[in-house]
């Protein structure tokens, strides 16, 4: 899985060092989409969280006539969800642009590259859906496989679509979001053809399975969407704090969040194949392994982002130069990074305890969590920062906020571990 994520985020970072290349205006424009784009992975996130908590404990219960049921369900209910979403969403695109503070001449850009940003957001909510249901199931290669050629595609269609060829002069900033729609729509034909060939799907009983899962499937989803809805409204009201300091800084940001999912790959990896470990022995009553399973994915989080991070603000110019050309941008990139980067090892460990919560019955503390590390320590330290020292101010507090996070998140964790061991199908109480 951390292949295949570095894969898929690569891409995405690959996306905006293509576009930095036709100037900041194009670049500012990609940044301003960023939160909106969130706004639906998170959606498809917390969907997918739920139905791998529910297919995992299903399948390590012995349930796999329903764990079936279940599979089929997600796909089914996900898809038209996401499209039903992707439909609002271009409709309300020039007030909540115009609100994120684009002027006049970004928003004519975003316009251009929103139709096929949001079709690419759908085909990749489809697809997400498709690996939620292999990692229920134990498999995480096919996915991380799957992360890895859709990349790939992308990365081949990128500067023909954007840049063109011979004498066709490319689409500009939507070409970017076509590769990533063919990109996505390749995967899934590739992930169709497997899953076609899987027990892992059921065409009857679907009605009644619903009725039968609602309840449970909306008290692990609602707090889970919640928790995943959090950060794009964040990073809408960073932005416009961002936005403030002006259009090189906004650039910068945009540069500075594709690189932070990058950075994160090894933690988004045990995001999506830890849960539905910790699910099965949830299903199982095995508490022993569970404790195991967080001791180590806390130290491994810690010892990689702490290490990862500390290059990164060693090598920031080099790695600013490589992502941008416009000095401006570069010089405000390299801030940024000298000081984030560090800090996500605390920010780590808070996405870790969340990502367990979903699977161990304890979804509302998991969403207040979420909740304060936005809410009570980033967005009030970002804000105070840049008030105080602008673009370096900023950087700081926005790397003091997640330290802070990073330091409850631990508090929670060993209340957790150092609990009495609790018996199955029973809420988790330790942080009551």
């Amino acid at each position: 899985m951390a292949i295949g994520v570095l894969a898929l985020l690569g891409f995405q970072l690959v996306d905006s060092a293509f576009i930095a290349r036709l100037g900041t205006a194009p670049l500012a424009a990609q940044s301003f989409t960023f939160p909106l784009s969130f706004l639906v992975i998170g959606i498809q996130v917390g969907m997918g969280i739920a139905i791998a908590a529910m297919i995992s404990r299903a399948l390590g219960g012995g349930e796999s006539a329903r764990a079936r049921r279940l599979g089929s369900l997600v796909l089914l209910v996900g898809t038209v969800t996401i499209a039903l979403l992707v439909v609002l969403l271009w409709a309300v695109q020039v007030p909540i642009f115009a609100l994120l503070g684009a002027d006049e001449s970004t928003r004519e850009l975003i316009r251009a590259y929103w139709a096929p940003q949001l079709l690419a957001a759908w085909l990749g909510a489809v697809l997400y859906f498709g690996y939620s249901l292999f990692r229920a199931h134990g498999d995480t290669w096919l996915p991380g496989k799957m992360m890895v050629i859709t990349s790939l595609v992308n990365l081949v269609l990128d500067p023909l679509l954007i840049f063109g060829i011979g004498s066709w002069q490319g689409l500009g900033l939507p070409g970017a979001a076509w590769a990533t729609s063919i990109a996505f729509a390749t995967g899934l034909l590739l992930l169709g053809r497997r899953l076609s060939g899987m027990d892992w799907l059921a065409a009857e009983g679907l009605l009644g399975e619903l009725r039968r899962s609602l309840v449970p499937f909306a008290g692990i989803a609602g707090p889970a969407m919640i928790s995943q809805l959090m950060p794009p409204l964040a990073a809408m009201l960073a932005i416009s704090v961002v936005a403030s300091l002006g259009e090189a800084q906004v650039a910068a940001w945009g540069l500075a969040s594709r690189l932070e999912t990058l950075s994160l790959m090894v933690v988004l990896a045990m995001t999506m194949s830890l849960p539905p470990w910790l699910g099965r022995c949830y299903g199982a009553g095995d508490w022993d392994q569970i404790h195991r399973l967080m001791r180590l994915a806390l130290r491994g989080v810690v010892a990689w982002q702490l290490s990862l991070g500390i290059l990164m603000a060693l090598a920031s110019p080099w790695v600013a130069l490589a992502l941008s050309g416009n000095p401006e941008v570069r010089d405000d990139l390299a801030t940024l990074i000298r000081f984030l980067l560090p800090s996500y090892a605390a920010l780590g460990v808070c996405m870790i305890v969340v990502s367990a919560g979903n699977a161990l019955g304890w979804p509302l503390r998991a969403m207040l969590m979420s909740a304060a590390r936005l809410f009570v320590f980033y967005l009030p330290c970002l804000w105070a920062g840049a008030w105080l020292g602008d673009l370096v101010g900023l950087a700081m507090g926005a790397a003091l906020g997640n330290l802070l996070a990073g330091l409850a998140a631990w508090e929670v964790l060993r209340r957790i571990l150092a609990s009495p061991r609790r018996q199955p199908g029973k809420m988790d109480s330790a942080i009551s």
